[in-house]
């Protein structure tokens, strides 16, 4: 039976609640793929997906459909075991990404990173490596290959040869309310992966007040059904939960993120940020076999990062995704002003005063990401140009004490900052008449496969 004849029964099959053969699936991603499926049949069956659910096979045939709808990546036997990725769920001032892929190559893992756009008020990891002078994210996968084997990770967009399906998919999720579907994310983060041909992933799957899922146990669900699926499909695959009320580390916006990864690349930087980056990355290296342990991991990565091998990766990585070499140079071994110099200032830098005295108790990360978002670091929709010079700088930190009056952000935008945005970034501040508790940690949980040690609490 074709695809679009068949198409009505499966959706009416899935909106009574029955389950789905793989062949039924398959027959549904074909239509997708091949453009013979009808919009709003795909947007029904996503609703119905989103109402009904999809149990654990039948997410893993769909991750595997939407995977095989396009090429795969083939590399070299040798560096069977070495293939590595990281995935985040989103979040704020995550610039995670730029400092881990170096730091993972530096300890001779492969890494050929596919990221994406920032969209509403999460940023994305391309439109902060765009904010480099000549940097090009788009590479062909010959190119990729050309580029691991000379420096040992790229951080590329995912081309269109690469799970199409999901394409299609991803973009009416948007447009029909199903972007929560557990199933629809499993399939859209893992069959990008699968296609990729890794031999390991991490994910960081984020909860909070600025995070797709709002609580440890709704993230603990999706990153289940991730490290469960991943594991089928042969990659060795853990999740690490953290918070993402606060924003991740001390800035926001494109420019100032690249600055901030810069210093975690040379051992510095937030201890919020490093704490991240060689949580995941120790995983990664315990998982592909280069550390006995995820903490002997960490502590490889934090090497990495101190000894400046990570930062020296970094830069040949630039110079090998299009940036000049002098330019390359100049950011990541330059002076901060040379480094600002690279990649342009906004054309005002405002401090805001505290509003009152008071103790800090935590910055609120999603009114500031709004803010940002609307004077041009973000982007409402897909397509918008942003702006990668406007940002924002944290200079407080919980548990801090304020005076009236004294500066806690300073703000980098393009002098367009109306009354209600200073209303709005005000409250994102939370002042208290005394100390605030014991912080719980960045990094909640980590959940690794079945016959794994459990792992709670500290990440490792």
């Amino acid at each position: 039976m074709a695809a679009q004849a068949s198409l009505p029964t499966l959706i009416r099959k899935k909106r009574d609640g029955e389950r789905l053969e793989e062949e039924e699936i398959q027959s549904f991603v074909r239509g997708v793929t091949e453009g013979t499926a009808q919009q709003g049949q795909i947007g029904a069956m996503l609703m119905a997906i989103r109402l009904r659910g999809m149990d654990a096979a039948e997410t893993l045939a769909l991750t595997r459909a939407m995977a095989a709808s396009g090429r795969a990546l083939a590399w070299p036997p040798a560096w069977q075991g070495l293939l590595v990725d990281k995935h985040s769920t989103g979040g704020v001032g995550d610039k995670v990404s730029l400092a881990l892929a170096p730091a993972l190559a530096a300890c001779g893992c492969k890494v050929p990173m596919i990221s994406g756009r920032g969209l509403g008020h999460t940023g994305g990891t391309l439109d902060k490596l765009e904010a480099i002078p000549g940097f090009c994210v788009s590479q062909s996968p010959e190119q990729m290959q050309s580029i691991l084997e000379r420096v040992g990770c790229c951080i590329v967009g995912q081309s269109e040869e690469l799970a199409p399906a999901d394409r299609v998919l991803y973009a009416l999720r948007d447009v029909t309310a199903t972007v929560d579907s557990l199933p629809l994310i499993t399939a859209s983060i893992l069959s990008k992966k699968a296609a990729e041909r890794l031999s390991a992933l991490v994910l960081d799957v984020k909860f909070g007040s600025a995070a797709l899922y709002p609580t440890q146990e709704s993230a603990r669900e999706l990153a289940q059904s991730l490290v469960a699926a991943g594991e089928q499909l042969g990659i060795r695959t853990a999740a690490v939960l953290s918070r993402m009320d606060e924003p991740l580390g001390r800035c926001v916006g494109n420019s100032l993120e690249v600055l901030e990864a810069l210093e975690c690349l040379e051992g510095g930087g937030p201890p919020d940020l490093r704490e991240l980056v060689t949580a995941l990355g120790g995983l990664l290296l315990w998982q592909c076999g280069l550390a006995g342990t995820a903490e002997q991991g960490r502590e490889r990565l934090g090497r990495a990062l101190d000894d400046g091998s990570a930062l020296r990766t970094f830069e040949a990585m630039l110079g090998a995704q299009g940036v000049p070499p002098a330019t390359a140079q100049r950011l990541c071994t330059g002076t901060p002003a040379q480094r600002c110099q690279v990649l342009g200032q906004a054309s005002v830098r405002e401090e805001l005063p505290a509003p009152c005295a008071g103790w800090v108790q935590r910055v609120e990360a999603l009114p500031l990401a709004h803010v940002l978002q609307e004077l041009g670091a973000g982007r409402a929709r897909a397509g918008d140009r942003i702006n990668p010079r406007v940002g924002a700088e944290l200079l407080v930190a919980a548990g801090q004490r304020l005076r009236e009056g004294q500066p806690w952000l300073r703000l980098h935008h393009e002098g367009a900052l109306g009354a209600g945005a200073r209303r709005a970034l005000q409250a994102a501040l939370r002042l208290g008449p005394g100390p605030p508790g014991p912080a719980p940690p960045r990094l909640a949980e980590a959940l690794l496969p079945p016959g794994s040690p459990a792992c709670r609490g500290d990440g490792q």
